[in-house]
């Protein structure tokens, strides 16, 4: 393949930082490259040096003949009286973008629709557009135009997971081409294997290579530190547990070829799993009893539109669940009903008295009162030494832990990025103890170092665990079930995880305006799991009675099965010292879950009879 773009001996200094020290790599036509490393690392500034938007200060950089480049940076370039057809699709005629299928696609995939519906139409202005909207706005031209390079900061920021799984899919398919290529910087892991051919870690002014996306970069840092010969304690690190997580995964990150399964195996036989289920499960239940969160015939409304429509959702004692849906479907809404921080337009919220709730919303203004506090005080102004694992755990040894080593706990608040911001956060949650843990898009702003830290930390946590991201890695390795939010007021269970979502998604078309009258008329789903409503169905009147029946059977066996599982979480809590009957205890909670997917398997496809 010919080299596209090259980078020779390349050296940089910002101020005091040597960002780039005596770097050599190459850009070929068909590379697909991943850029990996921590928050002020360097990443962007490579990407720029790639660009020739940043010159360097000794070594070359040349460009093949008349490749053309074409950047997506963090910052909005857009023209705000521009409409969006002049901003996406430029001066080109209608029948010229309307006819080809690769720009059909991304206006489908980012806008819409090819009238551009998600962003109020191809004759709307720029201006007046959220930063989101003006984000898929600007990636949309950058794919319209398609150029022989194309670079990426941090292009799955603003994309719900449906959107990131488009992405991939057509990155992917368009550019695999030898005339083309591309070199993205991203924290989305999923994002990373599901593109990546190659990745390139920035660090300490050095570009590592490795072959592969994310599960074989992990890899590779693994096996690079074994033939380093690290030492006997190192080998519980993360990059181990991430493997043992990575092979127990779904089977189709594992059998991808670039993954050496063998060496991966030999480095991870003595590693634990991730999480003990049990003892998470037995500790939690004594935290918490058998009440945790109960939302009965719950219904939340903003204006005219039904945001949650007479749900019913018990939430048990060590649940981890994960949370998609739709931008605007009412996730972070779901989060703040079960928080108790908004009043419910009918129904009830029942609240176990035991329960402590730590809830990390996106916002962070909270920290503007601590401007002027050092960072290891702003953690220890909640509490200085807390419980995780089973284990005391200093505020200074948790923060070091979520990337803020002895120089950096003793920075000002007001001087933190707003990654710190967010590490922080979530620390003076951690550390006040909680035993429900609400967390909205917690990924926001963080490196995949950082996220990695995070998820390690969470694997000790014992309590209810509720996670709304778009990031799937982070959903799938964390929660160990995920529900979604279509926009149609109900949360769906997503036995198949996030690849049920994406072919649900396929098939319902959301809506964001339900009113009041049409959502009280919708059939309630079983456990507050959610269906659309059917008012009209092309099935025969015989095959539609059928279908209620099985509907009306199922729901009474799922009510059943709701009772039962009360009743175990009971004598959790009276058997908390008996590990034994806990583990007992457990596996019948196990069949309860596998018994109820198919039920609700079962409930979903008597509700697709009965759909129009």
């Amino acid at each position: 393949m010919a080299v596209l773009i090259s980078v020779e001996r390349a050296a940089l200094a910002l101020g005091t930082a040597q960002v780039l020290d005596g770097v050599s790599l190459g850009v070929s036509g068909g590379d697909r490259i991943g850029i990996v490393g921590r928050n002020g690392g360097g990443k962007t500034t490579l990407l720029r040096v790639i660009a020739g938007e940043l010159g360097v200060d000794s070594g070359r950089v040349a460009r093949l003949g008349m490749a053309s480049v074409g950047v997506l940076t963090q910052d909005d370039s857009l023209d705000p009286a521009a409409t969006v057809r002049e901003a996406v699709l430029g001066d080109r005629a209608e029948h010229v973008w309307a006819g080809d299928p690769r720009i059909r696609d991304v206006l489908t995939g980012l806008l819409g629709g090819i009238d551009a519906q998600a962003v109020s139409g191809l004759d709307s202005t720029v201006a007046g557009k959220s930063g989101g909207e003006r984000r898929r706005l600007g990636l949309a031209k950058l794919l319209v135009d398609d150029p022989d390079v194309l670079l990426l900061d941090e292009p799955t920021n603003h994309l719900d997971v449906e959107g990131v799984a488009w992405l991939a899919e057509h990155l992917v398919q368009h550019r695999s081409r030898p005339d083309n290529a591309l070199v993205a910087i991203t924290h989305d892991r999923w994002f990373l294997d599901a593109v990546a051919t190659r990745t390139w870690e920035v660090v300490e002014g050095q570009v590592n290579g490795f072959d592969g996306g994310y599960a074989a970069y992990v890899l590779a840092k693994a096996e690079r530190e074994r033939m380093a010969k690290v030492t006997a304690e190192r080998r519980n690190n993360l990059l181990r547990k991430e493997l043992a997580w990575l092979r127990r995964g779904p089977p189709a990150r594992t059998s991808k070829p670039k993954f050496r399964i063998d060496a991966a195996n030999a480095l991870i036989e003595d590693e634990p799993a991730p999480r003990n289920d049990v003892e998470l499960m037995a500790f939690a239940t004594s935290r918490l009893g058998k009440d945790v969160i109960d939302l009965l015939d719950a219904t939340v409304t903003a204006g005219d539109r039904v945001l949650l429509d007479r749900l019913t959702w018990h939430l048990a004692p060590g649940a981890r669940i994960g949370i998609v849906g739709v931008n605007g479907s009412g996730k972070s809404t779901l989060l703040r009903a079960l928080a108790g921080e908004i009043p419910l337009a009918s129904g009830k919220r029942k609240q176990g008295i035991t329960v402590r709730i730590g809830h990390l919303t996106q916002e962070v203004r909270e920290l503007d009162r601590l401007r002027d506090a050092r960072v290891i005080e702003a953690v220890e102004e909640v509490r200085k030494v807390t419980v995780l694992g089973g284990k005391e755990v200093s505020a200074s040894s948790l923060a070091k832990r979520l990337g803020f080593p002895g120089p950096r706990q003793q920075v000002r608040v007001g001087d933190l990025s707003g990654g710190e911001r967010r590490r922080l956060q979530v620390l003076r949650l951690l550390m006040d103890e909680p035993n429900v843990l609400l967390l909205d898009e917690p990924t926001n702003d963080l490196d995949i170092e950082t996220l990695t830290a995070l998820e390690d930390v969470l694997d000790g946590w014992a309590g209810t665990l509720l996670v709304v991201s778009h990031d799937r890695y982070l959903l799938e390795r964390v929660a160990d079930q995920q529900v979604a939010l279509l926009g149609d007021g109900r949360v769906r269970q997503l036995p198949g995880g996030v690849e049920e979502y994406l072919r649900l998604r396929a098939t319902v078309t959301p809506s964001y305006a339900v009113s009041a009258p049409a959502a009280a008329a919708a059939p309630a789903a079983p456990g507050g799991s959610g269906a659309p409503a059917a008012p009209v169905s092309s099935a025969s009147p015989a095959e539609q009675r059928e279908a209620r029946k099985v509907m009306a059977r199922v729901e009474k066996q799922l009510s059943r099965l709701a009772a039962r599982e009360e009743r175990i979480h009971a004598l959790m809590t009276e058997h908390v010292s008996d590990h034994a009957r806990v583990l007992e205890l457990n596996q019948e909670l196990r069949a309860i879950v596998d018994e109820r997917e198919v039920l609700e398997l079962e409930w979903l496809e008597a509700g697709e009879v009965l759909e129009p």
